[in-house]
């Protein structure tokens, strides 16, 4: 099986890039891919549109929060089994996650939609912005089946090996999208509503293509209804495990909601600088990201099946990595701010504002992927609860306060401050847990994996 064949026999820097590699590009054109619309909104010179992306963005950032707990569980235990040689557990876990996406998908579509307006102003929408927000929201919301789906199934792939076929799904949808945004938004006329028709439509596209794999092209993974009820208690699991990334997912999107809420305060144009300064940091962030979540499978099937010194070879090499990618691309968006920041205002009271914001946005991110190496280990050997307990702390108990207290003490650019002060502290926090963990493991007080799934 290709998941065998890497990450158990493949040289170790082999494996490691072979699965950072593909997860590394994959999120340079997912950057590329969430700048897009923002950039072509951007050409419309409508600040108000511009804030609209901002307001909306924290509810999709829930959404991804449930496709995320499904992606990331079912990747840690579909890798777990398959390290301990059970392919229908694999079965099993792959096809309760497809099918329960679809249902969460489908809910959320009726949901936002019977719900909009109340959502809207829950989020700090003006009057200015609500019309441009009503229709983003609207579109995206009958998409969200395709969404979660795409974003789920993209992380099942790497726990099957399958890194070259998920990096084309990825590819496609997100190039499916950029290509769209110009046609739909300025040659059609159709504005921030066009943007949104085009992200449901990449969507579907990356669906498909995932829906190939599983179908026609692995035995490890399945969308059978009957392989879902073999054990559909099983599905508890792949939720604890997924918990970490889901509750940092969402309670990511309700400091965004808080963060708005302050800035609204500010104006249109504070709203719309920060959307601009958040998107410029976000090359670091999901880089680091990336790095971590392509080496979670190879994580978790060398914890299912014991081999220990491999374990601790990933793991020293993966400190280097994110390290060093948090520094150089941290370095690269302090050194090219003003044309990042281009490319999504032309107002120059929000272009001074976002530059004032962004290198407060930048100031920890080259430790910040300890954080995220932490969270992915944690989750691997078993550890779903602290994982959880880290993900929330990060994102929401240290968070939230932050926000409002540094923004009565700094202002404005206390809102961006407010999230390095959380990042270093969290990151200092997970490099404790896994040292911890890691003594536990080495000293064989952990339980075996697969046993623990």
């Amino acid at each position: 099986m290709q998941s065998e064949r890497l990450f158990k026999d493949a040289p170790v820097w082999r494996a490691i890039s072979a699965l950072v590699g593909p997860s590394i590009l994959s999120v340079l054109v997912m950057v590329i891919y969430n700048m897009t619309d923002l950039f072509f909104i951007g050409l419309l010179q409508d600040t108000a549109q511009t804030a609209a992306v901002a307001v909306v963005g924290p509810v999709f950032t829930l959404a991804a929060a449930g496709a995320t707990v499904l992606g990331m569980g079912g990747c840690a235990v579909v890798a777990g089994s398959l390290g301990a040689g059970d392919l229908q557990d694999a079965r099993c876990i792959s096809s309760l996650c497809g099918w329960c996406s679809i249902l969460v998908g489908v809910i959320l579509t009726v949901v936002l939609n019977l719900f909009c307006e109340p959502i809207l102003s829950l989020l700090g929408t003006n009057d200015e912005i609500l019309p441009y927000a009503t229709d983003y929201l609207r579109i995206l919301a009958i998409g969200a089946p395709a969404m979660i789906f795409s974003v789920s199934a993209a992380t099942l792939l790497r726990a099957d090996g399958a890194i070259r076929r998920g990096l084309v799904g990825n590819l496609a949808g997100s190039i499916t999208n950029i290509l769209l945004d110009p046609l739909f938004i300025l040659g059609f006329g159709w504005n921030i509503a066009g943007a949104a028709v085009a992200t449901m439509i990449g969507n579907l596209v990356a669906s498909g293509l995932y829906l190939n794999h599983i179908l026609f092209h692995s035995e490890a993974l399945s969308l059978c209804p009957s392989d879902a009820l073999r054990h559909p208690t099983r599905l508890g699991r792949v939720l604890a495990l997924g918990l970490p990334n889901g509750v940092s997912s969402l309670l990511s999107g309700l400091a965004g909601s808080f963060s708005n809420r302050l800035l609204s305060a500010y104006g249109t144009n504070a709203l719309a600088a920060m959307a601009a300064a958040d998107k410029s940091a976000m090359v670091v962030t999901l880089v680091q990201m990336g790095i971590c979540m392509g080496l979670q499978p190879l994580l978790a099937y060398n914890v299912g099946g014991h081999n220990f010194p491999r374990l601790r070879a990933v793991l020293n090499r993966s400190f280097g990595l994110t390290v060093g990618f948090g520094t150089l691309f941290t370095l690269f968006c302090l050194l090219a701010q003003q044309p990042l920041i281009g490319l999504f205002l032309s107002d120059p009271e929000a272009i001074s504002l976002a530059r004032q914001l962004l290198p407060w946005l930048l100031a920890g991110s080259p430790l910040l992927g300890l954080y995220y190496l932490g969270i992915n280990f944690l989750q691997a050997a078993g550890y779903a609860g602290i994982a959880t307990l880290l993900s929330a702390l990060r994102q929401g108990v240290l968070l939230v306060p932050a926000l409002y207290g540094f923004h009565s003490l700094l202002g404005l650019p206390g809102l961006a401050s407010a999230r390095t002060a959380t990042d270093l502290f969290s990151a200092i926090i997970a490099l404790l847990l896994f040292v911890l963990v890691w003594r536990k493991l080495t000293n064989n007080k952990l339980r075996p994996f697969h046993n623990a799934l």
